[in-house]
Formats: C-alpha cells, structure tokens, sequence
C-alpha cells in the first residue's frame, strides 16, 4: 500500500484553506519559508484581546475568541515549530482571562451569531468547565512549548494541568469519547514533564478497548475515534495502552483512506458547505503527518 503525495497536494491546492495548505508545505518539504507562513497566516483570525476566532475552528466562525479558536492556533504553532509567534504569550493571558476559578476553560463562550457553527458550540454553558476543552487546548499549549518559552513559563499551563489531573482522576466510568480522546492526548504529553501522569494514563487505560475504536455516542451514524486519532505519534507511552496490531490495523485504514480527489474525508457532521472543505484540508493534513511519522 501506498499514497500519492502528488494527488494529495492537488487536493489541497483545490479544497483546503491557506493555512493548511501551509501546514502540508512545511510536513511535506521541511520548508522554513512554509513554517514562516503558518505564523503569520494565523493573524487573519487573531483578535485584539489576543484569543483566536473567525472560523479557525471550522465549525465555530463566530468571530470572537473562544477556546476552540485557541486550541486551533497553538496546533498550528506547534506544527510550524521552531518557528516562533511573539503573539503567544498574549493567547495564554487571554486564556487566563477566560479561565474559571477551577483552573478549566468553558467549553465555549457566549456567542454573538450562530451561523454555521455546530449546536454544541452554541448551546455550551460559559459558566461550565470542560475536561474536554481544556485538555485539547493544553496538550496543543505543550506541543508549543517544546518551542517556545513563553508557552512553557506561562502560569496558564500550570493551572491548566493542575485542574485536569484533578478531574481525570475523579473518572470513575467510560467518558465520552473525545473527552476520553483528548484527556490521553494530555496525559501522554504531559508525562513528559510531570511523571504523575503516568499514573493517570494507566487509569483511563481501563476505558479504552482492545481495538482502540472509540464510538462517538450521539454522533454522526458510524462516527468513531480510531487509535490514531489519540496516539498518533510512534514510542509514545500511550501506545502502550494499545495492542501493536490495532495500530498496524489503523495504519492500513488511514494509508487505504485517501479519497479519488486526493484528499481524505471525515465521519462527523459538518454545519456549514465553508466547514466541509475546510475540515477535510484539515484532515488530509493530519492524514499525511500520521502516516509519515509511522514510517508508511
């Protein structure tokens, strides 16, 4: 089995955004010039109180900033690596500012006007911390901070950690699955600096099943969350969690997933015709950035 690189960069040059078609440059030619250009395409959805909004997140255009928007923009910083914002120090005092007295974000904030965002962004309570979010935003604040000191000194990431300790070890049943996901993603990276995440890790490996598939309850018809999706990086200590066959399995389905056109598709509902193309750029980003890193 293989891909073709080829199709995909013409898939991207047709579908995907600017900024992904960015990102691909920079996982594709190692190029310092496409680093570059994913920090300053980030501007065009930065605001003045230093969060990120506008539709960074796809199905969230409202304008303002919101968690989303922030975990979004530490993503794409941590993929143009080493490459460096000077904005970033601003996006975690404003993540601090939008912080509850818990130490966990809201799921999201109020919204202005909710076209064309997903129902679950819209109907959050602002007033309500979610495990969810806040490990997303902070696994992608330590993805950055292997570059970048302001990243790494920020109290933001202390307070964001602190708190999703607390509340990953108060988990006592299956979560939902990207509250399972993402709280993985977290604690693999966060072991790297903190060794009691090791610890916690083991906990929720009790909730992931042999073959790593994560069904989405509620979601779309068949929508699940496959190992990939949460331990896509080789020699990572989640990826004890998982039978090495499971992985190889899901090796060969994201290799077999590339579509005609090049790209890769999604399985979840997108809210908007903007949110299908983007999010498929999206994932034929990640598509190739997993497979490579695996060696396929």
């Amino acid at each position: 089995m293989s891909i073709s690189q080829h199709r995909a960069r013409a898939f991207m040059a047709s579908h995907a955004r600017v900024l992904d078609q960015r990102r691909f440059e920079a996982v594709t030619t190692d190029s310092d010039a496409a680093r570059q250009a994913i920090i300053h395409g980030l501007d065009a959805y930065r605001n003045l109180d230093g969060g990120y909004g506008w539709g960074l997140e796809p199905d969230l255009r409202t304008p303002e900033s919101q968690p989303g928007g922030a975990q979004h923009a530490l993503e794409a910083l941590a993929d143009a690596g080493p490459a460096t914002l000077p904005h970033t120090a601003a996006l975690l005092d404003w993540l601090d500012s939008v912080t509850l007295p818990d130490g966990g974000l809201p799921f999201a904030l109020p919204i202005s006007d909710p076209v064309a965002c997903a129902p679950f962004w819209v109907q959050a309570d602002p007033s309500e911390t979610s495990l969810q979010i806040t490990a997303a935003v902070a696994t992608q604040a330590y993805r950055a901070a292997r570059w970048d000191e302001a990243v790494r000194d920020h109290p933001w990431l202390a307070t964001a950690t602190r708190y999703c300790f607390d509340a990953i070890r108060r988990i006592d049943e299956a979560p939902f699955a990207y509250v399972l996901s993402f709280a993985l993603q977290f604690l693999d990276i966060a072991v790297d600096t903190h060794p009691e995440a090791s610890d916690l890790l083991d906990h929720l490996g009790q909730f992931v099943p042999k073959n790593g598939a994560l069904a989405v309850v509620g979601g779309a018809e068949g929508e699940t969350l496959h190992p990939l999706d949460y331990a896509p990086e080789p020699g990572r200590p989640i990826r004890g969690l998982l039978d090495p066959h499971a992985v190889s399995d899901d090796l060969d389905r994201l290799e077999l997933g590339q579509r005609q056109d090049g790209g890769w598709a999604v399985d979840f509902t997108s809210y908007s015709a903007a949110a299908s193309l983007e999010w498929r750029g999206y994932t034929t980003v990640r598509a190739v950035t997993v497979l490579r890193m695996n060696g396929r």
